[in-house]
């Protein structure tokens, strides 16, 4: 681990140019008039500016605090105020006024709640299918408390992918997530897959923060094993001097090198960068999957 106070100097590619225009202008003006909550701005995405400048945006429902302290996030944490059970309905009015083909939905962790808040991603679902009847909807969920019906009922209300990020290898899981379980997070994307065999299942792992290319390739191999096909890499970004500090920048040729790994361990799709987060490129990831499997 890097002890040292000062904080690692970022490279020349990890420099990104805030992206604005007419669309970016859009999307705050809705989030702010509905009162919607994006991953984008609350996790400090460095795809901000240009996934917003495109159009396309991550949102998050079950409120902007999570009940779970991980090292590495930068969502705010603490007791969660109650459900607004009127999100769902906002999110999608919101996606369907800015007309996107692909929405990704994610969600803080609710430990709080009985189902980990499963049944507002199932009125999330019904309420985009109203709505926006021509839009995808990719869900990324918390691990539920390893609640399998929690999950189940996630399922049964057909989101398009369903994606959970694993984040991290397991050595890592003690210092960077210490309230989450590196099995269960692999059993909700295999119990996932058992359940609806025709959901294409996705996660994310991020690097920089200690990690070995030997642990990388065996979560990946972990990854296949419980039939996960789509995978995002990218660099772990420290946001405050608070957080876990970044061990090392990771080259953008190394990253090209564990895409083309991640294709022969079995993966259908990798996306790798630096810059690559869960939601990034969600859209050409889908439709890879879904012309790889024939449906």
């Amino acid at each position: 681990m890097n002890t040292t106070d000062k904080l690692l100097r970022k490279p020349d590619w990890l420099k990104v140019r805030f992206k604005g225009g007419p669309d970016y202008a859009r999307i705050e003006r809705l989030h702010r008039a509905h009162g919607l909550h994006s991953v984008c701005r609350s996790a400090a995405c460095p795809n901000q500016g240009e996934c917003w400048s495109r159009g396309t945006a991550t949102f998050m429902i079950l409120g902007d605090c999570c009940t779970r302290d991980c090292a590495f996030c930068n969502v705010s944490h603490g007791t969660p105020k109650t459900v607004d059970e009127g999100e769902p309905r906002k999110v999608a009015e919101a996606i369907a006024e800015l007309q996107l083909r692909h929405a990704v939905v994610t969600s803080v962790t609710r430990d709080d709640l009985a189902d980990g808040g499963a049944a507002l991603f199932v009125d999330l679902i019904r309420a985009v299918r109203r709505a926006a009847p021509d839009c995808r909807v990719e869900v990324l969920i918390p691990d539920l408390g390893g609640d399998r019906r929690a999950l189940e009922k996630i399922l049964e209300a057909g989101p398009d992918i369903l994606g959970h990020n694993l984040e991290t290898v397991p050595r890592l899981y003690a210092r960077v997530r210490s309230q989450a379980v590196y099995q269960r997070s692999l059993d909700v994307l295999r119990n996932s897959r058992k359940m609806k065999p025709d959901i294409p299942t996705k996660s994310g792992l991020m690097v920089g923060m200690g990690e070995t290319r030997s642990e990388i390739a065996n979560a990946m191999k972990d990854l296949v094993d419980a039939g996960c096909r789509l995978l995002t890499l990218g660099q772990y970004l420290q946001p405050t001097r608070k957080h876990f500090p970044v061990q090392r920048y990771v080259a953008p040729e190394e990253f090209a090198d564990m895409r083309e790994e991640g294709l022969e361990i079995g993966f259908i799709h990798v996306e790798a960068g630096p810059l690559v987060r869960s939601s990034y490129h969600a859209e050409e990831q889908f439709k890879e999957v879904i012309h790889a499997e024939g449906k």
